[in-house]
């Protein structure tokens, strides 16, 4: 999944990161109330990790209660993306206000890095009626144990690779554009350009070839992954 990950505070934004680096997600972060309003407004997410006290914001954005802020503007432009939010585990009002806000879930401080995770499937799954496992004719997601098999064996992906396929895969029988493709699987660090995405497509043709599944090219449109005679 594509996330953004908006915390200010230093030791637990890094513990976080490398977590969800690990467990084979994007994120991109955020540390005060204007980078995190920019970074929503222009990329697409999957999921939004929201810490709702962002005290080294600008002012008068900056201080107890600011991230509300943030997830308020996006639910006032339509932006629906799921958002788990973070509190002090003895501030009531603070759930409160976030789910009020339009927040999906939230999760008390501290907090095991394995339920992060776990409630991040849940919210995403709840508000895109993502099912853990799907199939396209002989392929396969588990989206629990993120793994792929093609006629029941298992199928290893270089990163990027698996990137693209868990994409066209979330949900199969849309087709995702070239666009939506890039953006998802960018960051700041790295962007994925048409001729980069390309090669990757043409491998997981190979890859995926003679199995009755494949991905057909839309001209105009982007890409679909089907199941063939």
């Amino acid at each position: 999944m594509r996330i953004l990950l908006i915390e200010d505070d230093l030791v637990l934004r890094d513990v976080m990161l490398r977590s969800l680096h690990d467990a084979g997600h994007r994120v991109d972060v955020a540390a005060s109330v204007a980078e995190a309003d920019h970074l929503w407004q222009m990329q697409a997410f999957d999921a939004v990790l929201l810490d709702l006290t962002l005290p080294n914001g600008p002012q008068p954005l900056g201080g107890i209660g600011s991230g509300l802020t943030v997830l308020k503007a996006a639910r006032a432009r339509g932006d629906r993306t799921p958002v788990l939010v973070l509190t002090a585990r003895n501030r009531t009002d603070e759930r409160i206000a976030g789910l009020n806000a339009g927040a999906d879930d939230y999760l008390g401080k501290p907090f095991d890095l394995g339920e992060v995770e776990a409630r991040l499937r849940a919210v995403v799954r709840r508000t895109q009626g993502a099912q853990e496992q799907v199939q396209v004719g002989a392929l396969a997601l588990d989206r629990l144990t993120r793994r792929f098999t093609l006629d029941g064996h298992a199928l290893e992906l270089p990163a990027r690779e698996f990137e693209v396929l868990w994409e066209l895969m979330t949900p199969p029988g849309r087709v995702v554009s070239k666009r939506e493709l890039s953006s998802r699987l960018s960051d700041s660090q790295e962007y994925l350009g048409d001729n980069a995405l390309e090669a990757f497509v043409s491998r997981l043709r190979k890859k995926l070839g003679g199995h009755g599944v494949g991905i057909r090219t839309l001209r105009g449109l982007g890409y679909l992954l089907e199941a063939q005679a």
